[in-house]
């Protein structure tokens, strides 16, 4: 990455997880931290961790409302000053069935996933070329943006678009000196899938008890894989360390990729002439 000390991050996502795994490693670097996050308590107890490294200054925020983004944006930079590496990663996973979707899960999904990634790049994109001081942005995608598996067809959608996002806007933006990544970690010892639950409509998808308590022991296998993963802090540390355009954590996907893109080629080959 660009040199970051002395400059000022916008992490969303960033009271716990990747986020703040991201966050512990720009404080170590001497940039300056804007946290932002639904999860209230978690902001706290990140702020009274970091801010003994660095001024740290957190803020309350659905990522989906675009009006208080804009406010917070306005308050993170009087008091942290120009922000110039921009951290999209406030996400969310409800891996339902395709059967069991409902527009109220879609627009839960990709309003944090997808809208929230444009949220961030739409306010604060047009501040940073204006300013021409250079910086970063890193979308946090997921490995599900590469290759379809068991994540649902709601992260897939998301994800994908990120990674899309994110490489159309690395071309357009080399001539600026802002330069963009796309994060597409595979498993990374975080409590994603809990809050994520915690956080979903209440009642937007009517089960059985029976099934969902095997609903609830699948997602129970999801965050134990989890825990077996990436931590937070080596996460955070490969983003600081990365110039490049993808940033991987691991070869989870490495092989569901080649697959795709042979798929993809070959269906070429099938055309005639």
């Amino acid at each position: 990455m660009t040199e970051v000390k002395g400059r000022t991050a916008f992490i969303t996502g960033g009271a716990n997880g990747i986020g703040l795994g991201i966050a512990r490693s720009l404080a170590r670097a001497g940039v300056r931290l804007a946290l932002v996050d639904r999860d209230t308590e978690g902001l706290a107890r990140a702020k009274a961790e970091l801010q003994a490294i660095t001024q740290v200054e957190t803020y309350t925020l659905d990522v989906r409302d675009r009006e208080s983004y804009a406010v917070t944006a306005d308050a993170a930079e009087k008091a942290l000053g120009p922000v110039s590496l921009l951290f999209n990663n406030a996400g969310v996973i409800v891996a339902e069935a395709a059967a069991k979707l409902n527009y109220e899960l879609w627009d839960f999904s990709i309003g944090i996933n997808l809208n929230g990634v444009i949220n961030g790049v739409q306010t604060f994109l047009p501040r940073m070329i204006e300013r021409g001081l250079g910086g970063h942005i890193v979308n946090t995608a997921s490995g599900a943006g590469l290759v379809t598996g068991g994540s649902g067809v709601l992260y897939h959608t998301a994800k994908f678009a990120v990674v899309g996002m994110s490489e159309a806007l690395r071309n357009e933006l080399a001539p600026t000196g802002i330069s963009v990544s796309v994060l597409c970690p595979g498993p990374v010892a975080t409590h994603i899938v809990h809050r994520s639950m915690e956080g979903a409509p209440k009642g937007a998808v009517q089960l059985s008890e029976s099934t969902e308590k095997r609903r609830a022991e699948r997602r129970e296998v999801l965050n134990q894989a989890l825990q077996n993963g990436r931590s937070i802090d080596e996460v955070g540390a490969m983003v600081l360390q990365a110039d490049q355009l993808y940033i991987h954590t691991d070869r989870v996907v490495e092989e569901p990729l080649k697959a795709r893109t042979r798929a993809l080629l070959e269906a070429m080959d099938a055309l005639p002439g």
